[in-house]
C-alpha cells in the first residue's frame, strides 16, 4: 500500500522540472480501491517518483505545507471535508505552487473542465486512466505550473522596472531656465549593482531676476529608500530657490529634511550648490562633503576645490558651511559630478581617481558639453570595465552661460 505522509526528496533548482527527480507526487483520494488503482497506474508509468497519500484536504494542506520539493496533486473532488469545485480553490488557495491534477468520475467531464478554469493544471477521468495517460498528465500539468509562475514573475519583473523608470524620471529632472543665454548638459548613469535606483539627484533652476542655482548630490546607500530620498532633497531644494532662501540656508535645509526623513541614522548625503549671477563673471559655491569640480576655460580643463563643509547627516546641526567665489572668465564653464565618476576600479588595487579624471578631461577639453559629458562617462566606464564597470552610479552636470556674440 501506499505510505502516508511519505516524506520527499528535496527538489534539484531547474529550469525545467523533471517529476523523475524533482517533484513529489501527493494523492488526495479517501477510497483505498482508487487509490490502490493510482498506485498500480504510477508502478506501470515511466515516472519514476514516490508517491505520497492524504485521505483528506487537511491532511494534504499539512503535507504541502512542510514540503519543499515542487508538487504535483492528484486531487479527487469528494473528499470527507471537502466536496466538488471548492477542493481546487481551497488548494489553489492554500498551495498557490502546487501543479493540480483532477481526478473525476466518468460522468463529470464538464466538471474537470471547470476545475481547470478554477485553476487546475489538467483532469484524468478514473475509469480511463492509464500508465502513459497518467505519466503525461503529470509532466505536463508540472510544466505548465512553472510556465505559469514563470510568467507570474515576468509580469512582476515589467511592473518594477516600470516603477523604477518611473522613480528615474523623477531623478533627472528637467531644467528650469527662463532662456537661452545658460547652457546645462546633464547625464546620470546607473551603476551595475542596482540597476535604475539611486540616491545620486540634480537640478538647475533659473529664478526671476536671471539668476542660475544649481545643485548635484549623493546619498549614501544604494536601494528604494536612498532614491526616494533623493528625490525628496532635490524637490526641497528647487522648493527653497523658487521660494527664495539663501545658498547657506538651502543647505541647512537640506540637512533638516535628510535627518527627518533617512530611514537609517547612518545615511548621509554630500552636496554642492552653485548660484551663477547675471552677468557670467562669477559663481558662487557651497560645498558639504562632496568632490570637487572640473573648471573649463577653453580647451584648457582644471580641477577646482572650494572650501568644504561637513557632509549632510553625519553630525547633524554641527556642520559649517562658506561660499566661496569663483572667478570665471568670458565662457567659462563648470563640470559637477558625484563620485561614481572616478571611484571605479582600473586595477586590481588601483581606481581611477580624481588625478585620473582629471587627465582624461584634458584629453577631451575641446568637445562641446554634450559630448564632453559623454566622455568622461565612457571612458571611465571603459577604464573600470576589465573590473566589472561603474560599480556606483554617475552624475554630471555641466554648467555654464553661453558665449555672447
Amino acid at each position: 500500500m501506499i505510505p502516508e505522509q511519505q516524506s520527499v526528496l528535496a527538489a534539484a533548482d531547474s529550469s525545467v522540472w523533471d517529476v523523475d527527480a524533482d517533484a513529489a507526487l501527493l494523492l488526495v483520494e479517501d477510497d483505498a480501491g482508487d487509490a490502490l488503482l493510482v498506485e498500480e497506474m504510477l508502478t506501470d508509468s515511466e515516472l519514476d517518483a514516490r508517491l505520497t497519500w492524504c485521505k483528506t484536504l487537511a491532511e494534504a494542506r499539512r503535507f504541502l505545507l512542510a514540503c519543499r520539493t515542487p508538487v504535483c496533486v492528484l486531487l479527487d473532488l469528494h473528499l470527507p471535508d471537502v466536496n466538488g469545485l471548492d477542493a481546487v480553490r481551497q488548494l489553489v488557495g492554500s498551495a498557490p505552487d502546487a501543479a493540480i491534477v483532477v481526478l473525476t468520475g466518468m460522468a463529470e467531464s464538464e466538471t474537470g473542465l471547470s476545475a481547470v478554469a478554477h485553476g487546475a493544471q489538467d483532469y484524468l477521468v478514473k475509469g480511463r486512466i492509464d500508465p502513459e495517460a497518467l505519466s503525461r498528465a503529470v509532466r505536463y500539468a508540472l510544466q505548465r505550473k512553472y510556465a505559469e509562475r514563470s510568467a507570474a514573475a515576468m509580469r512582476t519583473s515589467r511592473l518594477i522596472e516600470q516603477e523604477n523608470a518611473r522613480l528615474e524620471r523623477a531623478l533627472l529632472p528637467i531644467p528650469l531656465l527662463r532662456d537661452e543665454s545658460f547652457r546645462v548638459a546633464a547625464r546620470y548613469e546607473a551603476g551595475r549593482a542596482h540597476g535604475l535606483l539611486s540616491g545620486d539627484f540634480y537640478d538647475v533652476v533659473q529664478t526671476s531676476d536671471g539668476t542660475v542655482h544649481a545643485v548635484i548630490g549623493d546619498v549614501s546607500g544604494h536601494g528604494a529608500a536612498e532614491a526616494a530620498l533623493g528625490v525628496c532633497l532635490r524637490v526641497a531644494w528647487r522648493t527653497a530657490v523658487l521660494t527664495g532662501v539663501g545658498q547657506l540656508g538651502k543647505i541647512g535645509l537640506l540637512e533638516e529634511i535628510l535627518v527627518a526623513e533617512r530611514s537609517d541614522p547612518h545615511v548621509f548625503a554630500t552636496v554642492t550648490t552653485l548660484v551663477f549671477p547675471p552677468g557670467g563673471d562669477r559663481v558662487l559655491i557651497a560645498r558639504a562633503g562632496h568632490p570637487g569640480l572640473l573648471l573649463r576655460c577653453g580647451t584648457q580643463v582644471s580641477w577646482v576645490e572650494p572650501e568644504m563643509g561637513m557632509a549632510l547627516g553625519l553630525l547633524p546641526g554641527v556642520g559649517r558651511w562658506a561660499i566661496t567665489e569663483l572667478a570665471l572668465s568670458p565662457g567659462s564653464e563648470v563640470v559637477l559630478f558625484t563620485d561614481g565618476l572616478f571611484e571605479g576600479r582600473t586595477g586590481p588595487k588601483s581606481r581611477l581617481g580624481e588625478e585620473g579624471l582629471l587627465a582624461m578631461a584634458g584629453k577631451n577639453g575641446a568637445l562641446e558639453p554634450r559630448a564632453f559629458v559623454d566622455a568622461l562617462v565612457a571612458e571611465a566606464t571603459e577604464s573600470a570595465s576589465p573590473y566589472g564597470g561603474l560599480a556606483d552610479d554617475v552624475a554630471v552636470l555641466h554648467l555654464g552661460w553661453r558665449a555672447r556674440s
